[in-house]
C-alpha cells in the first residue's frame, strides 16, 4: 500500500482572526474550557484524572495506531480512547476547523502537522501544554522540532514524526555516467547531473511543480527564513530574499539545461518514472525510504542514501520536509488524560520504537533515534545501508530556526500558482517567488495581520 502524499493545502475560506474571535467566545474566552490552566498541574491530579473513567477521541490518520493507543490503554485502564481518522490532509483540517467553530463534535487529541500548529494557536484552539507537564520533555526530543511545537513560553503539541532530508540515488545510474559516489556539494551536483543526462539521458531528479514542501525544505537547508510569525498579528513574509533567489536560480540553471525535471509528484506517471528510471535520485525527507520501496519494488538494491550536497565552507546542514505531531484541543474536558495521551504515544519508548518500525514513522524522540533496534537495520533495497542511521544524523543538522506563518493553507496554495507555474514552464523562478511574495502579502494584510511591519 503507497503511503499518501505529504498533502496538498486549499485556502482557508474565512478571515483568520475573524475565525479566532468566534472560536474564543466558543471556548469561554481566553480561559478556554473549565478544564484548561495556567497553573502547573499537580500530581495529585494527574493521578486522579488518570484513575478517573473517561473516554477520549483522537482523530490521525496513522494506520495502526490503535496498537499504541491499546499501549496507554493498558497503563491507563481507566481510559478508554476512540481513535477516528477522518481524512488526511486538507479533509483533516476542515473537519477540524468546522468541528471548532461549530463548538462541538472536535476531538480531544488531533495530529496536526508543524507548519498548521499557527493557524490553530492564531484561532486560540489549541491547548498550552507546559501546565502539564509538556515543558520537562524539551530535552528528549531533536531541538529543532521541538521549536516546532513551541511559541514563545507555550508549547502546544507532542512531536510524533518528521522529515530531515537526504539524497536517495540511483548508484547504477550514476555509475554508468561514471560517476561513483554520491556528489557532496552543490557544484559536484549540478557537474554530474550533465554527465548523468549527456550518458544515460537520465534525470538527475525531479523538482516537483506541485510540491512547497520540497522547495522549501531547500531553502531550510540553505539558511532561508521566509516565513515568521510573533504569535499575535505580526507575520513576516520574505520568499523572494537574495538568499532564496540564489537557490531558485540554481535550479532554474540545472532545469533549463534538462538535468532536473519538473514533473507533478505523486502521480502515476511519477511513480512510474521512479521505478523505470527516469530519475536518476530523489531529493527527499526521512519518510520517502520506506516509501520508495513499495513504489519502485523491482529496482531494489540499486538505490543508496546519502545527505543533501553542502555549500562549502558552510556547517553541515538539511532542511525538513513533512512530520506532524498531537495537539491537544482547547475544547476538551479532560485536558489532563488528554495531554498524557499526546505524550505517551510520541514518549512512551515502546510505542515510540513501534511508531518507527511498524508505522515508518521517522523518530523525533531522541532515544528512539539513537535506539539499536531502530538504526542498526540493514535495508537491502539500498544494498544492505543503514538508512535510519543515516537520516538520525541528518536530524542533527537541520536549522533550529524555521517558522511558518499562520495561514499556510493559503500559502501552500498560491505557490502552486506562482512558483508552481514557474516551475511547470521552466521559466523565470525568481519571478516565481516575487509573484508568491506579493500574493502572501496581500492575502496577510487582508486577513487583519501587520505584514513585514
Amino acid at each position: 500500500m503507497r503511503k499518501k502524499a505529504p498533502r496538498t493545502a486549499v485556502a482557508l475560506g474565512t478571515g483568520l482572526l475573524a475565525v479566532a474571535l468566534a472560536l474564543t467566545g466558543c471556548t469561554g474566552g481566553g480561559g478556554g474550557t473549565s478544564g484548561t490552566t495556567t497553573k502547573p498541574v499537580s500530581q495529585s491530579e494527574i493521578d486522579k484524572a488518570m484513575k478517573t473513567p473517561t473516554t477520549l477521541t483522537f482523530w490521525t490518520w496513522v494506520p495502526d495506531i490503535k496498537n499504541e493507543v491499546a499501549l496507554f490503554e493498558k497503563k491507563y485502564p481507566a481510559i478508554k480512547v476512540d481513535v477516528e481518522n477522518v481524512g488526511q490532509g486538507a479533509p483533516h483540517y476542515q473537519k477540524l476547523r468546522t468541528a471548532l467553530k461549530a463548538g462541538k463534535g472536535a476531538p480531544d487529541v488531533a495530529q496536526m502537522e508543524f507548519q498548521y500548529i499557527s493557524s490553530f494557536t492564531v484561532t486560540d484552539s489549541l491547548l498550552d501544554l507546559a501546565p502539564y507537564g509538556a515543558s520537562s520533555l524539551s530535552n528528549e526530543y531533536v531541538p529543532w522540532v521541538w521549536n516546532q511545537v513551541k511559541q514563545n513560553d507555550s508549547i502546544f503539541a507532542i512531536p510524533q514524526d518528521s522529515g530531515p532530508m537526504g539524497n536517495l540515488y540511483r548508484e547504477d545510474i550514476l555509475s554508468k555516467a561514471g560517476v561513483t559516489k554520491a556528489p557532496t556539494t552543490w557544484d559536484e551536483y549540478a557537474t554530474d547531473a550533465a554527465a548523468v543526462k549527456s550518458k544515460t539521458g537520465v534525470f538527475m531528479s525531479n523538482l516537483a511543480s506541485s510540491q512547497a514542501g520540497q522547495m522549501l525544505g531547500l531553502l531550510w537547508q540553505a539558511g532561508v527564513k521566509p516565513f515568521g510569525y510573533d504569535g499575535s498579528k505580526g507575520v513576516k513574509v520574505d520568499v523572494n530574499s537574495a538568499e532564496a533567489k540564489k537557490v531558485a536560480t540554481y535550479w532554474q540553471g540545472l532545469i533549463q539545461k534538462g538535468y532536473v525535471s519538473t514533473d507533478p509528484d505523486f502521480t502515476d506517471s511519477w511513480y512510474q518514472g521512479l521505478a523505470n528510471g527516469k530519475y536518476a535520485g530523489w531529493l527527499t525527507a526521512a519518510w520517502a525510504p520506506v516509501f520508495l520501496q513499495g513504489t519502485a519494488a523491482k529496482t531494489s538494491g540499486l538505490w543508496r542514501a546519502a545527505a543533501l550536497p553542502q555549500t562549502p565552507g558552510a556547517k553541515e546542514a538539511s532542511g525538513n520536509w513533512g512530520g506532524s505531531s498531537d495537539a491537544v484541543l482547547k475544547t476538551t474536558k479532560n485536558p489532563i488524560a488528554a495531554y498524557e495521551l499526546a505524550k505517551f504515544i510520541n514518549n512512551d519508548p515502546e510505542s515510540t520504537l513501534m511508531l518507527a518500525n511498524k508505522q515508518f514513522l521517522f523518530p523525533t524522540l531522541n532515544a528512539t533515534l539513537k535506539d539499536p533496534a531502530f538504526v542498526d537495520q540493514a535495508a537491502p533495497f539500498y544494498g544492505g545501508q543503514k538508512v535510519n542511521a543515516l537520516f538520525a544524523d541528518i536530524s542533527t543538522t537541520v536549522d533550529t530556526k524555521f517558522d511558518w506563518l499562520p495561514y499556510m493553507d493559503y500559502a501552500y496554495s498560491s505557490y502552486t500558482e506562482t512558483m508552481g507555474k514557474a516551475l511547470a514552464a521552466k521559466g523565470d523562478l525568481s519571478a516565481g517567488l516575487d509573484a508568491w511574495q506579493k500574493a502572501l502579502v496581500t492575502y496577510g494584510t487582508q486577513q487583519g495581520f501587520s505584514v513585514n511591519k
